[in-house]
Formats: structure tokens, C-alpha cells, sequence
């Protein structure tokens, strides 16, 4: 009987420190034209923290970085994309994002305050015939684990104005997520890294950054 009981205990504990190898992993898109594509440097491995937290996907720990004409792109369900400055795609980059988005791949760019004047113009390139559209409030990137019935967060002010969240949609599939006058990936990043941020709104920007992610993994 005590060995019996001691069998069940070892299996017990050998079960309770089983964690299955991670099931994804999240890229951030590496880019040329001179852009800061590395900003945010903390905010992915908190998204994905909150992610398997929340959500209980099983990502791994560390985001990867990929570039944007690298076979490799098509490795993550989830790419994500920030800067404030110029971004420039070559031909072959142009032709692999298309074929990744194309193919059930995920793009969110964050515009970091400056990249709008430069990511439009690129995303053209890959998509001649879309535009970004806003989406509607009812759109259900903003209904997944956590409502969002008035749209995006606000995390940091630049203009004045308000947050914004454009699509590019590709038969019927939304390819890319486009915030605004919102800045999400600043909104993941560690807590006191900009002064004034409070934990209040850190914690909206990660519940819709989870909203991102569930909604790119389930459409």
C-alpha cells in the first residue's frame, strides 16, 4: 500500500511539472528604409505572457524577429510590425508578404507616430487593389475574450486625435490590423517604462493586443 501510494505521488508530481512544448511563437518584421522596426523592446514577450495567461495559448516565451522577404515569415501565425520612420520593401519582400498574407498569415502594424506617411504607400505595394478600411465598432476583433464596444484605446496622445483601427481584408479574411493615434505596442511594454503610463491602461492595451492575437488564430 506505500508503495502504491508513493507511485501515485511521483506521477502526480512528474504530471504537474509536465509544460508541453510551446505550440507558436510571435515574430516582430524586421524592415529597410531606416525605420526603428526594433522599437518596443519589451512589448511582445508581455503580450505573449499575458497571452498564455489569459487566453492559455502556449506560446513561447520570446518573440523572434523575421524579415519581411525571409522564407521564415511564414513560421508565425502572428507578425507584428512598429517605427516611427521610413520603411522600405523590395520586390521580393512585396511578393513574400503577399504570399504570407494571402496564405492565412497575420500582419499588425503600430504606428508608432510617424510610420503612416511610409507603411501606406509599402502596404499599397503589396496589395494593389485594397485599401485600409476602418473597421466598425462591431467588428469582432473588438468582441473576443475582452469587449471592446467603443473600439481601440487610447494610450498615447500625439495629434489630438482619435484612435483608430484599419484592415486590410483580402476575400473576406482581414490580412492586417492597422492602429492609429493609438499605440498599442507602447501600451505592452514594461510597466514604468514611459512616465505617466498608468497600470489601468497598460492592462486595456494588453487585453486588446490578446484580442489581436486570439482573433488572428481563429478567424
Amino acid at each position: 500500500m506505500k508503495y502504491k501510494s508513493l507511485v501515485i505521488l511521483i506521477t502526480g508530481l512528474l504530471l504537474s511539472s509536465y509544460r508541453p512544448e510551446p505550440t507558436y511563437t510571435l515574430a516582430r518584421l524586421k524592415y529597410n528604409g531606416g525605420g526603428d522596426w526594433y522599437g518596443d523592446r519589451t512589448a511582445l514577450p508581455n503580450l505573449i505572457r499575458f497571452c498564455n495567461q489569459n487566453l492559455k495559448t502556449n506560446f513561447k516565451p520570446q518573440d523572434e524577429t523575421v524579415e519581411a522577404g525571409s522564407a521564415e515569415l511564414f513560421n508565425y501565425p502572428f507578425v507584428f510590425m512598429t517605427g516611427h520612420g521610413n520603411v522600405i520593401f523590395s520586390d521580393q519582400d512585396v511578393r513574400n508578404l503577399r504570399k504570407y498574407l494571402t496564405g492565412g498569415g497575420f500582419l499588425h502594424i503600430c504606428d508608432n507616430y510617424g510610420l503612416d506617411k511610409f507603411i501606406r504607400p509599402q502596404m499599397k505595394r503589396v496589395f494593389p487593389e485594397l485599401d485600409f478600411v476602418e473597421l466598425p465598432l462591431s467588428h469582432p476583433i473588438y468582441h473576443q475574450k475582452f469587449d471592446f464596444p467603443n473600439g481601440l484605446p487610447k494610450v498615447h496622445e500625439h495629434d489630438n486625435k482619435r484612435p483608430q483601427g484599419f484592415g486590410l481584408i483580402y476575400k473576406g479574411r482581414l490580412v492586417c490590423f492597422y492602429d492609429v493615434e493609438c499605440d498599442l505596442g507602447n501600451g505592452w511594454e514594461d510597466y514604468g517604462t514611459y512616465a505617466g503610463d498608468s497600470q489601468e491602461t497598460r492592462i486595456k492595451a494588453l487585453r486588446m493586443g490578446a484580442n489581436l492575437v486570439q482573433y488572428a488564430l481563429t478567424q
